[in-house]
């Protein structure tokens, strides 16, 4: 049997004028900047008039650490969004935007898949509504002024061997990790080593992703630390005055994005931090806004558990004083063969060994949610290949640790497929049986925060920092910096920093390369192993098979 492709099913979808979307979430048209007919950004004027009312309950998607078989994380997550309406709940959906790294690159887009997709979905994958633009531009200005204020004199006596705010780019390109600019002689400046990250990566994603509104952006924005002086003081964008024109910058960019399904139920797409350089959440801002406005909320956090999930809890959950009711975790019958050691060519045939093998990871991923004092189901992403004893031996298995395993077809029939999990999803989030909490004290020191996400999540016996590193962080601490949480960048392939080493690894170290400060987002990020926050792109992008057809439709996005 053919199956027709993402692209395909979304170019069919039967979508609703924006204005109509907004309405079921009782949006007035007035308070909808619309981007053509299907897809509007909500005003700051409306968000603020929803402040007293009372919140939904929030669910979180999350997943097994992520394999070539495939998982499916943002497709549950609009299944059960659209499963929840389709057994009368009012339900909204939260996820973020598309980078254009990963849809040129190998990961492919960020709106769902099959009959549980986000529309339009060309749009979402591309340009969208211009938010990374807008973030892309407020980045590099400041890059502009810091390098324009040393040329015209230096006054604040910024140390060019100590400007830590790198330049980004909204793709992958490994050329550019490490730099120099400014050659070419006296009218260019001063020549000094730099680099670029993927915009996703800045820490003015991660500061639109984590404000409540335009002042708070602009206090973070201010706080950004761009360089230090000789003397090691820290000089901040404020210094700069750089804060007011890339506010000005992000300004619409702030405004979160109302879209819809191809049920034509309400999601919420803003932002998009990748969650194994960044902290891997939509923004507060739509997360916010949509627990006003729905009685239940769907929302994911990037890559593994591990990753996305850890971070939720302890950095957006912390700064935004939200909590989940709670938390699906994706899994594959395909995922777990590939944990039990079948390469991706050989996935086909059953067995039913592979899976048991393979469910450790799985196994893993629970009890660390568990640890959070949410309660935990596995939704099953069906694949049509999957056969009746695999997928029983998955909910055996889940059933040993304590949690439930529920089968969710969502990618084949939409909302059809996905009433089972949605009405177990519901009954746990209205029972309140959640007791949430952070797995660290704000007032813990950082290189205990670090150790205790490596040994409680990632289960490393010991981390590796050298005393340059250690220094540093007691350096920040002293500054004040002390109570701010932990951003883990780590390879999304493993729970050590391997990505060849699958399952539920033990014994292993936690090797920590680089600390950077994000004052203005307010974290520490820890860089391990060898991940980069530039990403390459592969042998073979995905790039060279995105096109125009005759008829003017973009084929090869995915």
């Amino acid at each position: 049997m053919s199956y027709k492709t993402d692209i395909e099913i979304a170019r069919e979808a039967n979508k609703k004028p924006i204005q109509e979307i907004g309405a079921k979430l009782g949006i007035p048209t007035d308070d909808l900047l619309p981007f053509g007919h299907d897809k509007a950004k909500v005003s700051a004027e409306f968000i603020k008039a929803q402040a007293g009312k009372e919140d939904g309950k929030l669910i979180l998607v999350t997943a097994i650490n992520p394999t070539p078989a495939g998982e499916g994380k943002t497709t549950t997550t609009v299944g059960l969004g659209d499963g929840l309406n389709r057994i009368g709940k009012n339900a909204a959906i939260c996820i973020r935007e598309a980078s254009l790294g990963p849809c040129f690159g190998m990961k492919g887009g960020a709106a769902g898949g099959g009959y549980a997709q986000v529309v339009p979905m060309e749009d979402m994958n591309l340009h969208f509504t211009g938010d990374f633009h807008a973030i892309t531009s407020a980045h590099n200005l400041l890059s502009a002024m810091i390098d324009n204020h040393i040329y015209w004199g230096n006054a604040l006596k910024i140390d060019q061997r100590r400007v830590v705010w790198r330049r980004v780019l909204d793709m992958n390109d490994r050329a550019l990790r490490d730099v120099v600019t400014s050659l070419g002689g006296v009218s260019n400046g001063f020549p000094r080593q730099a680099g670029f990250d993927i915009t996703v990566a800045s820490e003015v994603m991660a500061i639109l992703c984590l404000s409540n509104d335009l002042d708070d952006l602009k206090k973070r924005l201010g706080d950004i630390i761009v360089a230090y002086t000789r003397d090691r003081e820290p000089i901040y964008c404020r210094d700069i005055k750089a804060d007011g024109a890339m506010t000005v910058l992000l300004q619409q960019a702030m405004q979160p994005n109302l879209v819809q399904t191809l049920e034509n139920n309400p999601a919420f797409v803003h932002g998009g931090p990748f969650a194994n350089i960044a902290h891997g959440c939509n923004s507060v801002v739509a997360t916010k806004t949509a627990l006003k406005l729905a009685d239940y909320v769907v929302t994911e956090a990037g890559f593994g558990a591990d990753l996305g999930a850890e971070k939720f809890m302890n950095i957006k959950c912390r700064k935004a004083g939200i909590a989940p009711s709670v938390v699906v975790c994706v899994a594959t019958v395909r995922a777990m063969k590939m944990n039990g050691g079948v390469a991706k060519a050989d996935l086909g045939p059953e067995n039913v060994a592979a899976v048991e093998s393979g469910c450790a990871n799985l196994g893993r991923h629970i009890e660390n949610l568990k640890g959070f004092g949410v309660p935990v189901v596995v939704a099953i992403n069906h694949f049509v290949t999957d056969t009746d004893a695999e997928i029983q031996a998955v909910k055996d298995y889940v059933e040993t640790q304590g949690s439930e395993a529920i089968l969710s077809q969502h990618w084949e029939f939409g909302s059809k497929g996905s009433e089972d999990l949605a009405k177990r999803v519901a009954e746990i989030a209205d029972a309140d049986i959640a007791s949430f909490a952070p797995i660290y004290p704000d007032d813990m020191p950082l290189f205990e925060k670090i150790e205790t996400i490596a040994k409680r999540i990632y289960r490393a016996d010991e981390v590796l920092a050298d005393k340059k590193i250690r220094d540093q962080l007691k350096q920040w601490e002293e500054q004040g910096y002390g109570n701010l949480p932990v951003c883990m960048a780590k390879t999304q392939y493993s729970f050590s920093t391997d990505p060849n080493l699958r399952g539920a690894p033990t014994g292993h170290s936690l090797p920590v390369r680089e600390v950077r400060l994000s004052a203005g987002a307010g974290f520490i990020v820890a860089i391990c192993g060898e991940i980069m926050t530039m990403p390459g792109l592969p042998r073979v992008p995905s790039a060279e098979a995105i096109m125009l057809n005759d008829d003017g439709q973009i084929e090869g996005l995915f």
